[in-house]
């Protein structure tokens, strides 16, 4: 989704993100993210991002095998930032948001603030090439990735556009199957983490045949 902020590089970013952990969750750079923010903390922390006119969220996952409070879950180091670009108050203190992926980002702190959000400070410098859009998409099996595809959707007796599919650059298919993907917090975080475009789609892959041959033995299928 085109937006009206152009962000070229880290300078272009602030330095201390608002942060928002949920599991599951995955975004990744130019992807789309609806999200319905209920929570009085997070409805808060729109607001602020509005109010601060950078519109600007850290979407993280919170890290199961370092759980650390209820309250205050332990944090992955690595998220990605995205931008508000779609908004909608729906009457009853909801928002219904679309989040468009910028960047990844490390955190280096959490800071303590008197805010109920959790905000850290960031680094985007390891991640540099994610401003150039389809960077590496060249080295992508795009072949390999849609047998992996096309199996899973027979395994699950689903369809998709196929068209739509075939007409993708391998950017925007790569990023949008791994967000989709129903695989657990840590396949997400390994697809979130992965270096590279092509790397991305070997994992996706390969998550994917071992979810099948797992299934497949117990006569079960992924979405089960």
């Amino acid at each position: 989704m085109p937006m009206n902020a152009v962000y070229r590089g880290s300078a272009d970013l602030p330095p201390v993100l608002p942060v928002f952990p949920l599991p599951g969750a995955l975004l990744l750079p130019r992807g789309q993210l609806p999200l319905n923010i209920f929570e009085p903390r997070y409805l808060a922390m729109i607001d602020d991002s509005l109010r601060d006119s950078h519109r600007l969220i850290g979407m993280i996952q919170p890290d199961p095998a370092h759980p650390g409070s209820g309250d205050k879950p332990n944090l992955f180091k690595v998220g990605c930032v995205g931008r508000i670009t779609q908004l909608a108050e729906t009457g009853d203190g909801r928002y219904l948001l679309q989040l468009t992926g910028v960047v990844r980002f490390r955190i280096e702190e959490e800071l303590a603030v008197l805010t109920a959000y959790r905000q850290c400070r960031v680094s985007y410098v390891p991640f540099a090439d994610d401003f150039i859009a389809r960077k590496g998409e060249e080295t992508v099996d795009r072949k390999t990735l849609l047998e992996a595809l096309s199996s899973f959707l027979k395994a699950n007796n689903l369809k998709t556009d196929w068209e739509g599919v075939e007409n993708a650059p391998n950017e925007a298919l790569v990023n949008a199957l791994a967000m989709m993907s129903p695989y657990g917090v840590a396949e997400k975080q390994a697809l979130l983490e992965a270096p590279d475009l092509k790397t991305r789609a070997e994992i996706l892959v390969a998550v994917t045949e071992i979810e099948l041959a797992k299934n497949s033995s117990s006569g079960e299928t992924p979405l089960q």
